[in-house]
């Protein structure tokens, strides 16, 4: 059983629907980094946000400008862990819409089904998967924003988030069984040890938390609302209305990054869980000016970038992520993309004259 939602993305901001984050996901961001000493003219300033858009949680902020705050908020205060500790005290209800799916939902596992659910209408270019292992759930998250390479401090905050909705019921002596990040080890790690209760393992695929599924059977939601989770859920679909065929562009290359480490996309498989004939499917794209293929190489292009950003992912282990058989194909297939190979292609962004 996987539960899997990959948004898309246009970074405008209204009030209507949604095309990047509701301004919910930074409800006291200004006081915070206040208390921990930042400017906040120059912070918002630097992130090219208006803190007028922070006063309504339903706006949309493009994410490149919220990942931005977040990261500057980090610099600017001398807090490396900045993310970590504001997603710390960042509680459900927070969260606006999202927050109010887990709280008014049945138990607390229909609460984080909801919550991965409705994440996508949330927050767009991000990876959601809540994954069925059996005897746990893990819960991925991970910015799939091509312009966005430093997420540090959205991705502690996101985890953060996610594990203040299970504390919500089972309190704050809760842990998860492990908890990963992609980026690389910082100097202060044991604060994220200490405040996961956890082992925390970083330099990994994906942000990740591993959470048991005995810990969620049958624990009621103090404040569950059938009749209230359905107004929220029809509410937040609505901010998050993409519509029009550049909808389904985005929808289809989500499907396809979503399967890319399965082997080569196939366009019957990836047609039918779009809910189209493969002939709708191709001339929906051809009316784009792209081809199936192209597709395909577009989104392993833009996903093999991001990753080798990555100083600790192997080119081996990204090639078969990206659905390639062997390290040779995907190296010819790079250097056809950029002229350079996926070594010399980390160096030069390492290192930009």
């Amino acid at each position: 059983m996987l539960q899997s939602f990959l948004p898309g993305a246009q970074p405008t901001p209204s009030a209507n629907s949604n095309r990047g984050v509701l301004s919910a996901a930074a409800n006291g961001l200004d006081g915070f980094i206040v208390q921990h000493g930042g400017d906040l003219d120059r912070v918002f300033g630097r992130a090219g946000i208006d803190p007028e858009n922070l006063l309504h949680p339903t706006l949309s902020l493009p994410l490149t400008n919220y990942c931005k705050v977040l990261e500057e908020a980090a610099c600017q205060t001398g807090c490396d862990n900045f993310g970590l500790r504001y997603g710390q005290q960042f509680q459900p209800q927070a969260l606006g819409l999202l927050g109010y799916i887990g709280l008014c939902s049945a138990t607390l596992e229909d609460a984080l089904i909801n919550f991965a659910q409705a994440f996508p209408f949330h927050q767009h270019s991000t990876l959601i998967e809540l994954v069925d292992l059996g005897e746990c759930y893990r819960f991925d998250y991970q910015v799939r924003h091509g312009a966005i390479n430093e997420r540090r401090q959205d991705a502690e905050l996101t985890m953060g988030m996610a594990m203040n909705l299970v504390r919500h019921v089972l309190g704050p002596d809760w842990a998860p069984r492990h908890v990963a990040f992609e980026h690389g080890r910082p100097h202060d790690w044991h604060e994220h040890r200490d405040a996961f209760r956890s082992e925390v393992g970083f330099s990994q695929a994906c942000n990740s938390l591993l959470i048991p599924k005995r810990d969620l059977i049958d624990k009621a939601m103090p404040g569950s609302d059938p009749i209230l989770l359905m107004l929220i859920k029809d509410a937040i679909r609505q901010l998050g209305d993409n519509g029009g065929e550049t909808g389904l562009l985005e929808q289809t290359r989500q499907t396809i990054q979503r399967t890319l480490h399965l082997g080569e996309p196939a366009l019957d498989e990836i047609a039918h869980t779009l809910g189209l004939s493969e002939w709708a499917l191709q001339r929906k794209l051809r009316e784009q000016g792209l081809s199936f293929t192209q597709l395909v190489d577009q989104t392993r292009q833009q996903s093999a970038m991001a990753h080798l950003k990555q100083p600790d992912m192997s080119i081996t282990r990204l090639a078969s992520m990206l659905g390639y058989s062997e390290t040779s194909a995907f190296s010819r297939a790079f250097k056809r993309w950029f002229g350079l190979s996926p070594k010399q292609w980390r160096s030069a962004a390492a290192n930009p004259q």
